[in-house]
């Protein structure tokens, strides 16, 4: 089943609006980036991720600056450069904020493009020790201070092929925080196959975020996510989770769509999702896969980007509405561009944030679990600091080619690690059209608020 063959969608009109962004986007400057959009002239510039409207004489002023190779003389004069927001210098021996443990290397599904390679990230099947697991809360409370936030995930494989020790290691770990005055917050990343109504009742007691995989609607998920026997997976998942969509006070039960060229009609998984009371539904394109098999192309990228369109304009409709349409991938854009987001790195992989794999060995973060590349020590002596800060030194977003010449250099932070290291960059004209659109959306979006509050 999982053989099916990939579903190839040709250009039509159905993608015109992804090969658009694609094209509008494309990097002019390395300083700034300038478009129009619904009659208004936009400014974003990259140092400090700082967006303006701008009149047409600006932005005619700003073209021919770019032209001539002078637009950092403009910014001058703008004063828009007075301080360099990031720099060169790398971040240094970062304290540790959040584990992700691989508690189960193992995996009841036959996924063809799973980057632990079915579960067991290339190995023999294992799960992680209460003992490693009480190890890796007690590095990561280790620094902390008082009144501190961490973060602890169980991922796999299934990390509910190992339940019993995640119970466990979460009532360690909430006892531990509480006699050391700090607030631990958990998440766990499942296929859904396993779950039960005693899982929902533990999770909602401690407020698990929940990130269930879902490729779809059932025949398209079954073919990408059967069984191992080669039975589909979509049933009994939508019949486990369903104890957890009936709770969610503490807890929340979100979905996550890799997206392959077998499964890009989003707006009906969104729309679908979200009518089955997930909290949230957000998308990411199979850029890498270990067999090669389902990974997205230029052409599946583009007609990708129109779907995702298609989802952030009805957003904006049931926004503008009063209404609340959870679409992830555009909430955390708003977000992001709100906060004016800059950034030399695309996560805390390798910084603040470190997977563990189920022997107890420490890695850049949950993908790169046994991979010597991405090594970063072990929970007995604890993180590699000369391996980290090389690590941090070479995959800072002014080392990365083309990124250092790419406007959305500090939004993107270079991609995706793993993707970046074990494949291509396939999708940088993806990301800024994606990143176009948002701050279209939000400049839209602010000027309706702005408008009702005169």
């Amino acid at each position: 089943m999982s053989n099916v063959p990939i579903k190839f969608y040709p250009k039509t009109q159905n993608s015109s609006a992804g090969e658009s962004y694609m094209q509008l986007s494309a990097p002019q400057s390395s300083h700034l980036h300038t478009w129009q959009s619904h009659n208004k002239n936009h400014l974003f510039v990259v140092n400090g991720s700082q967006l303006f409207d701008i009149d047409q004489q600006l932005y005619h002023a700003l073209q021919n600056a770019v032209r001539q190779g002078q637009e950092t003389q403009l910014f001058n004069q703008l004063g828009l450069h007075k301080s360099v927001f990031i720099d060169d210098q790398p971040v240094q021996s970062p304290p540790l904020k959040a584990l992700s443990l691989a508690i189960a290397q193992k995996c009841n599904l036959g996924c063809t493009y799973c980057y632990a390679q079915q579960g067991d990230f290339g190995g023999s099947a294992k799960n992680m020790t209460l003992l490693t697991a009480k190890k890796a809360v007690d590095r990561l409370l280790a620094n902390s201070s008082q009144g501190e936030k961490l973060n602890l995930a169980f991922m796999g494989g299934e990390p509910l092929a190992n339940r019993q020790v995640l119970y466990a290691t979460t009532q360690y770990a909430n006892r531990r925080a509480k006699e050391k005055g700090v607030c631990f917050s958990f998440a766990v990343t499942t296929n859904g196959t396993l779950l039960t109504a005693a899982d929902a009742a533990f999770f909602e007691q401690y407020g698990f975020a929940v990130t269930l995989s879902l490729d779809g609607t059932e025949q398209t998920h079954n073919s990408l996510r059967p069984l191992k026997s080669g039975k589909g997976s979509f049933a009994l998942i939508i019949k486990n989770v369903q104890p957890l969509l009936n709770i969610q006070n503490k807890m929340q039960v979100s979905v996550r769509v890799t997206v392959t060229p077998r499964n890009l009609q989003l707006k009906e998984y969104l729309d679908d999702f979200l009518a089955l009371g997930f909290h949230s539904v957000g998308f990411s394109p199979m850029l890498k896969s270990p067999t090669g098999q389902d990974e997205m192309h230029t052409a599946e990228l583009q007609y990708m980007l129109s779907q995702m369109i298609e989802c952030g304009d009805a957003f904006v409709e049931k926004t503008l509405a009063g209404e609340r349409y959870a679409f992830a991938n555009i909430l955390n854009a708003m977000k992001e561009i709100s906060k004016g987001t800059h950034r030399p790195y695309p996560c805390g992989a390798g910084a603040g944030y470190l997977g563990v794999s189920a022997e107890g060995n420490l890695f850049a973060c949950h993908r790169f679990v046994d991979e010597p590349q991405a090594a970063m020590g072990e929970l007995e002596l604890g993180v590699d600091i000369l391996q980290q800060n090389k690590w941090l030194q070479q995959r800072h977003v002014h080392q990365q080619s083309p990124c250092n010449t790419c406007w959305a250099r500090y939004q993107c932070g270079g991609g995706c690690h793993h993707e970046v290291l074990n494949g291509e960059r396939v999708a940088c004209d993806f990301v800024r059209g994606w990143l176009q659109y948002c701050m279209e959306v939000y400049v839209k979006l602010s000027s309706v608020k702005a408008e009702r509050l005169i």
